[in-house]
């Protein structure tokens, strides 16, 4: 089979709409970046994704209590997320709370993990049932895309060896929250909100541990 057809393959079991779901979360990427580039401080991106987290909550408002059907929510909600806060709102809150709590170079390669290692699981294969997990192929790709965008901060902040470790450890943390939505009272633990904080904790104990680098900002 030629890239090409795998390729054709890979995205053939994904609806035009959740493409399109994808392509805004992956969007969620110029958060981050803010700070990368030296657009923001680590402050004012603070502010930034609070002043997001309450647009979100504001049109999750509208939506869920007053009712509105607006157009945008075809590319922001699924189907069984009508009447549950959505997963563009649970991704926005999940990083301003790890923006927030923990030190840049363990909280921007978590959201990283959620907004590019995210994208690339859901598109290569998505969990049939809740509580059941994704192939192994899927979370092999999840965890090596998550190293690969943690390595860069934790091993300069940290050093090889307890960057590295640090680094493994955020991303099976992410990786098993993308791959294992557990269900807590009959409610699926959606993995936009789960993802950034299992990856800042499992980076941040390394850390702790090893006393290589500061774990909250």
């Amino acid at each position: 089979m030629s890239p090409s057809q795998s390729s054709t393959g890979v995205l053939a079991g994904v609806s035009r709409s959740e493409f399109r779901r994808r392509l805004v979360h992956a969007s969620g990427t110029g958060l981050p970046l803010l700070y990368v580039l030296g657009l923001a401080t680590w402050t004012q991106l603070g502010y930034v994704m609070l002043l997001a987290s309450a647009i979100a909550a504001t049109l999750e408002f509208f939506r869920l209590v007053v009712g509105l059907d607006w157009s945008v929510y075809d590319n922001l909600t699924r189907s069984y997320e009508q009447s549950n806060v959505a997963g563009y709102a649970l991704f926005v809150f999940s990083i301003t709370a790890v923006v927030l709590t923990f030190a840049p170079h363990v909280a921007v390669p978590a959201a990283l993990m959620l907004t590019i290692g995210d994208p690339i699981s859901g598109v290569l294969g998505t969990t049939r049932e809740a509580g059941e997990p994704k192939r192994l192929r899927t979370l092999g790709a999840m965890f090596a895309v998550c190293l690969a965008v943690s390595l860069p901060f934790l091993l300069p902040a940290a050093g090889v060896a307890a960057g590295l470790a640090a680094s493994v450890a955020g991303a099976l943390g992410a990786t098993l929250a993308d791959g294992f939505k557990p269900v807590v009272a009959g409610y699926v633990v959606d993995d936009n909100l789960s993802i950034p904080p299992a990856a800042s904790v499992a980076a941040g104990v390394v850390l702790a541990v090893t006393r290589a680098a500061p774990v909250f900002g």
